[in-house]
């Protein structure tokens, strides 16, 4: 007690405020955890409990009365009862009298595996099932999900006087800058069943339902034990682990070096590098020993032990490390209450720890951590492999062979192609698979020691078989055509965002094998009824996963035909575009179908969807949004005719969210789309959905001239063909409207300048937003359309000879406009950052665009950039100070 007021002003304050409490403590009782005060609104409750199990538990760890395990559980037991109890406070607040079930807490990390900091947040992933969740009668069970967990949060962090109850932190579920905050159930299960990375199963080593609907938790996690637990070795997330953990090295490489400063958790030697040990061996072998999948760090360095997957004394040493670690660490979060896991740099601050600690120093807490930091740092480094590996016995010329056909890191390739051999993933494990196998070899790994980083792309391939179900026809089809070993690999070194969608879904394969991914993608009405092709009984859910798995498939192929060389990049750029227009029709569609299900049509009216920018003008890169406006037809005083009604302004702006939120947030397939309505009426500050005839009145009397450029490239993509002749009969009357050239132009400069100011240019091959990219010239266009009432077309190419045609711009447009998007379209996938890439994607690149070579490409842009500058600044009347 003497050194917590002494040394800790958060736990000085603590014992001031509750005498009584201290009185216990005075006399070596530890009181038990208290029910939350039923008189006291909830957050007020939580907040007493949480002071008051922040100073028994810290005093009882101080004076040993409490053992590094019983701190732990008993933190862990008070989160757990918290954000049970704001799960349920959250929903009776929202739905009186309901009974709290259809939300589950799955608790990972530390919480998890009842190991809680101090002073730690939690990380938790909240789950939902539509079908039990309580809502009220006009909520749909998204929207009340989300309202639920928003409150869950608010309880457990607001601030008072009193402090606060937990940090929450909700960034582990799956694509947390796209996913809502609260996840149906079945959309989390498919999607670590299809889609989660090698890290995700381990966290889910610690997973545990802690509050909420513990049924439900349990269930999910029941449904996704074979993603965790799999019976193959898995290197492929072990070598996640490793990387993450190097990662950490360098980005914290300050907390690395071991004296004042050193990072407790983060630092080489620390606890991260404990609980990543552990849990890389409970990855490669939990999935056939049961006994392996202890959540607790204590617990699995134990049964690793006893199962001889690691030395006892590596593991004595290990759980030596991690108390005094963990035990230092609380000491640290007790000063303040931060949740801090560095030691301090200044020489006082780091006394008074060592004097909370009952060290006398701090000199003596460097002491004590010193031995067990350097033990861990040789035990962890133990994992790499090593400069040479063990071949097999026939075949003592495979090092040699793979490095003089570019493998320079040959022993890794060694340990891979054995590891192949010897049958690790299910698609080798047969006699037919690894006779297949050694056919292949040869020529596939020749064609990866090509790729520009053979080590790189020889992994990726790994990581591919250790998901593909068979892998004989896979390898006898590279044995048939050894050219698609050469594609594979050129996919895996120069198109980042294929090799990471291969890593996400290795069923994109399927296309790759049998060369439909180099097939140019059919109209729109093709796609539209591939998309649509469902199976008896499927639901909305089931429409939403099988659109994304096409448009995925798509979208890859499209990327495989460009690093080929197979087909212009212009035309890969329009079938992106054909692409996402069928997928927005049936998603729209089934999206319509399933809100009238519950809330009926509108009479005389339906839903309108325009696109506008690249997707209006049918020219998509791999990487693009889609900019969309939603109008609604018909009269907006109705009321839709459903169990449920709603009136035409409520309903379509309910409707168009439905929709934007199929196109995409993410579901077990993956995500779809970015979708940006800022365009339509009164932007980002007007509502979702406006009425036909209101965006009618809207672009004839308030449009900006800026928001009459962007119309030159809208078109219809949904609807009646009545609506779609409607909205394009508007436009056109708006476009052809007699305007003031001179302001037309003012108006346009101003907005370029604007958009150069908050936007600048990503890298020197930005072909979109450099001086004189297609931001300029696409600026040049639609002013000349707009002051000369001509060229109206939302496919730029067509709307420039038109404007050429007219001598209203030089003929040369035509030219810079397709070079220009030609390098954008090709760059968004193997440049993605507009930098310089490496000289081999140099030459795939000189290789698809058909120029002689790098400098002559460099040459040709710059100059076709000049020429568009000069073109913008003729048409802006030289006013364009850019």
């Amino acid at each position: 007690m003497a050194r917590a007021s002494a040394h800790a002003p958060f736990l000085r304050v603590a014992i001031e405020q509750q005498p009584d409490l201290v009185a216990d403590l005075a006399q070596g009782i530890v009181p038990d955890p208290a029910p939350f005060d039923p008189d006291l609104p909830i957050g007020i409750a939580m907040r007493r409990a949480r002071r008051r199990e922040a100073l028994i538990v810290a005093i009882a760890d101080l004076a040993g009365a409490l053992d590094l395990d019983g701190v732990t559980r008993r933190l862990t037991a008070f989160a757990d009862r918290a954000l049970d109890a704001a799960i349920r406070a959250a929903i009776l607040e929202r739905v009186p009298d309901a009974e709290p079930v259809g939300l589950a807490a799955i608790a990972l990390g530390k919480q998890g595996s009842c190991e809680l900091n101090y002073s730690s947040d939690i990380d938790p992933i909240l789950l939902f099932d539509p079908t039990t969740l309580p809502r009220r009668a006009r909520d749909e069970p998204e929207e009340a999900a989300v309202r639920i967990g928003r409150r869950v949060v608010e309880l457990l962090q607001a601030r008072d006087g009193e402090g606060y109850v937990l940090r929450v932190d909700l960034r582990l579920r799956p694509s947390p800058e796209v996913t809502p905050i609260v996840l149906p159930v079945n959309a989390a299960i498919s999607y670590y069943e299809s889609a989660a990375l090698p890290w995700e199963r381990a966290a889910f080593i610690r997973a545990r339902a802690a509050a909420g609907d513990l049924a439900l938790g349990r269930h999910f996690l029941d449904a996704i034990r074979p993603f965790v637990w799999r019976r193959a070795v898995d290197f492929g997330a072990v070598g996640e682990i490793r990387e993450i953990t190097r990662r950490i090295r360098d980005h914290h490489s300050q907390g690395q070096a071991f004296g004042p400063g050193y990072d407790l958790k983060r630092g080489r030697g620390g606890i991260r590098e404990i609980e990543f040990f552990a849990q890389i061996h409970q990855l490669i072998h939990g999935g056939r020993d049961p006994a392996l999948r202890a959540p607790a760090t204590m617990d699995a360095l134990d049964g690793l032990a006893a199962a001889g997957r690691i030395s006892r004394d590596e593991a004595a040493a290990l759980k030596a490390a991690y108390v005094a670690f963990r035990t230092t660490e609380h000491r640290l979060q007790m000063v303040d209450d931060r949740q801090t896991h560095a030691l301090p740099r200044a020489q006082d601050a780091l006394d008074n720890v060592g004097l909370l600690a009952g060290l006398g120093s701090g000199a003596s807490l460097i002491a004590m951590l010193n031995p067990h930091v350097v033990a861990v740092g040789g035990i962890y480094d133990s994992l790499d492999p090593p400069d040479t590996v063990a071949l097999s016995s026939d075949d003592d010329t495979l090092p040699a062979q793979l490095e003089a056909i570019g493998f320079a890191d040959a022993a890794t390739a060694v340990q891979l192609v054995e590891r192949w051999r010897g049958g690790s993933y299910p698609a080798l494990r047969s006699p037919a698979a690894r006779q297949a196998l050694e056919a292949v070899l040869p020529s596939l790994m020749a064609a990866l020691g090509q790729a520009p980083d053979p080590r790189a792309a020889l992994i990726q391939v790994d990581a591919m078989l250790s998901r593909l179900p068979s892998a004989i026809n896979f390898f006898r089809l590279l044995e048939a055509r050894p050219q698609l070993a050469q594609l594979m690999a050129t996919i895996l070194s120069h198109a980042p965002p294929l090799a990471e969608a291969l890593g996400r879904r290795p069923a994109l394969l399927d296309g790759l094998i049998d060369a439909t991914a180099l097939a140019p993608v059919g109209d729109v009405s093709t796609l539209i009824a591939e998309m649509a092709r469902g199976e008896a009984g499927d639901d909305y859910q089931a429409t939403l996963d099988r659109v994304r798995r096409i448009v995925g498939e798509k979208r890859f192929g499209l990327g495989a035909q460009l690093v080929a060389g197979a087909s212009d990049p212009l035309d890969v750029s329009h079938g992106y575009a054909r692409v996402a227009v069928a997928a927005i029709e049936v998603l729209a569609a089934a999206t319509v179908a399933d809100f009238a299900a519950t809330h009926g049509r509108v009479p005389d009216s339906e839903l309108l969807i325009l696109a506008l920018g690249r997707l209006g003008g049918g020219a998509l890169t791999h990487a693009s949004d889609l900019d969309l406006i939603y109008l609604f037809t018909g009269d907006f005083s109705a009321e839709s005719d459903g169990a449920k009604p709603l009136g035409a302004v409520h309903y379509y702006n309910r409707l168009a969210q439905r929709v934007s939120a199929a196109l995409s947030v993410p579901t077990a397939a993956g995500p779809l789309y970015e979708i940006d309505t800022r365009l339509r009426p009164s932007g980002a500050q007007g509502p979702l959905v406006v009425s036909l005839d209101g965006f009618a009145r809207y672009q004839r009397e308030d449009a900006w001239t800026w928001e009459h450029m962007a119309l030159t490239r809208a078109r219809a993509i949904f609807g009646s063909d009545a609506a779609r002749s409607a909205v394009a009969a508007v436009i056109d009357e708006v476009l052809q409207t007699p305007r003031d050239h001179a302001k037309t132009v003012a108006d346009a400069v101003e907005m370029r300048s604007e958009m150069a100011r908050h936007k600048p240019p990503a890298g020197p091959l930005d072909a979109k937003l450099l001086p004189g990219g297609l931001v300029d010239l696409e600026f040049a266009v639609h002013v000349a359309q707009l002051t000369h009432n001509a060229g109206f077309d939302a496919d730029l190419d067509p709307a420039i000879a038109t404007l050429a045609d007219r001598d209203i711009l030089p003929a040369t447009m035509g030219e810079a406009y397709r070079l220009l998007t030609r390098i954008l379209v090709l760059l968004r996938l193997v440049a993605p950052d507009s930098q310089p890439p490496s000289d081999a994607t140099r030459a795939l690149i000189v290789r698809v665009l058909g120029t002689s070579d790098w400098d002559t490409l460099v040459a040709r842009f710059d100059a076709t950039r000049q020429e568009v500058a000069a073109v913008w600044a003729d048409v802006s009347g030289g006013t364009n100070e850019r």
